[in-house]
């Protein structure tokens, strides 16, 4: 692994507060995600799935986790599966975590090889009356393809039709939406990465630069500051395509006169950073360009203040969108006649802001988090207001990382990040 890994004493304690949570005599079941294929014999690099990685830190193929707090003997009721090393492994792949290793990173004193799981499972399923499964429902989930989680639940139900079931889904979102401080620690770091890719595209860009030289100019300063890359796919967007939400193409020259939307984030420990910026291709913003800008700016600050103990996912949207509809009067994009006939469904301002403030961010980018849930003491956000102007030829979104506090005001992760225009102008032309 590239990062330091966090003490085994939090994988301990999210554990802990999982089987807190389970109800009545249950087993909880966890699996590794699948190396995905491309074609031939080619592979996606892996990512270990985030609920197993959350309860033990362990960043390897093939793992499974069995959670079993009804047990008498303290030693089983945690059982780590992982992967053995044999000879052809350790010649191809290098070799695979021991079990001392494992124990030493999950805390997990019970580890096994996983050709004795199904063994296993089936001495402690004599014993429960219920399978906790762990399918995905974050709101979010749109996913064709069947997982490795998937498809091992398909065959447990089928081998254990007897058993009840619970979800552990709706568990791990709230106790995931928390962060411990360590985890704020990673995150931190992953922005601090961000912050030198950004640094560098500062004072690298210039016009007819190419979207996707911007691109490897974060990409290098991220792999050498101990991050494996992007948290997720780069928006490097210049000129009419910064009010294309989710742009990835990243294969344009940028003129001079526009302006780059980049919306980029490293990782770092498997826990994502998620920032915006918009900058001058040619270092300078003009009148228009700068007015929009820091209508964007002041409503970003804006909304950060709301992000407060006790306000939820729904009013804070609801507080941001009158913010912006402030903002969008000022500068002429809507009149009072726009703001007479709008409704509930069609606000006047989602004609040039059309997507949410915040989402949950952590171990995935779009992380766990019930919108349902009040805000809490170190939760953290994004905070993302854009202004789109197509007939205008621009767009602007700003984004930074937020922690939730109790009492003081909330804890930008990317306050030392460069946003005020004036001082990415300065950058730029230094």
């Amino acid at each position: 692994m590239k990062y330091k890994p966090l003490n085994n004493s939090i994988y301990k304690r999210n554990r802990l507060n999982f089987m807190d949570q389970m109800k009545g005599n249950a087993m909880a079941i966890f699996n590794s995600n699948d190396i995905y294929p491309v074609s031939a014999d080619t592979e996606l690099p892996f990512e270990q799935h985030r609920d197993i990685f959350h309860l033990t830190g362990i960043d390897q193929e093939e793992t499974i986790l069995i959670l079993y707090p009804s047990s008498k003997d303290n030693k089983t009721r945690e059982n780590l599966f992982i992967r053995r090393s044999d000879e052809h492994t350790k010649i191809w792949e290098g070799e695979k975590l021991s079990k001392d290793l494992a124990t030493k990173l999950s805390g997990v004193e019970n580890v096994h090889f996983v050709e004795d799981f199904k063994n296993i499972l089936h001495s402690i399923s004599n014993k429960v009356d219920t399978f906790y499964i762990n399918k995905n429902e974050h709101y979010r989930a749109n996913s064709p393809v069947e997982t490795r989680e998937d498809r091992f639940i398909s065959w447990l139900l089928k081998k254990y039709p007897a058993h009840k079931v619970a979800k552990s889904n709706p568990i791990l979102q709230r106790l995931r939406s928390i962060k411990h401080l360590d985890e704020i620690d990673q995150i931190k770091k992953a922005c601090q990465i961000t912050k030198k890719g950004f640094d560098r595209v500062l004072r690298f860009v210039k016009p007819d630069v190419w979207e996707y030289q911007i691109e490897a100019e974060f990409i290098h300063e991220f792999i050498n500051n101990s991050s494996k890359g992007f948290a997720y796919t780069p928006i490097i967007a210049s000129g009419i395509d910064n009010n294309v939400l989710h742009y990835i193409k990243n294969n344009k020259q940028c003129k001079d006169g526009d302006l780059i939307l980049m919306d980029v984030g490293a990782e770092y420990g498997n826990y994502s950073s998620d920032m915006t910026r918009t900058i001058p291709v040619s270092g300078r913003f003009s009148k228009r360009q700068k007015e929009v800008y820091n209508s964007v700016l002041r409503v970003k600050n804006e909304a950060t203040k709301l992000l407060t103990i006790g306000n939820n996912w729904k009013t804070f949207h609801e507080q941001v969108g009158e913010i912006m509809t402030q903002e969008l009067f000022k500068i002429g994009l809507i009149d009072k006649n726009d703001i007479k006939n709008e409704t509930k469904k069609n606000p006047a301002y989602k004609k040039y802001f059309m997507h949410g403030t915040s989402h949950h961010l952590g171990l995935d980018t779009h992380d766990y988090g019930l919108l349902e849930d009040p805000f809490q003491e170190n939760m953290v956000f994004t905070v993302e207001p854009g202004i789109y102007i197509p007939k205008e030829g621009f767009g602007i979104r700003l984004e930074d990382d937020v922690v939730i506090k109790s009492k003081e005001e909330p804890l930008n992760l990317m306050s030392d990040i460069p946003i005020v225009a004036d001082e990415i102008e300065d950058i730029m032309n230094s």
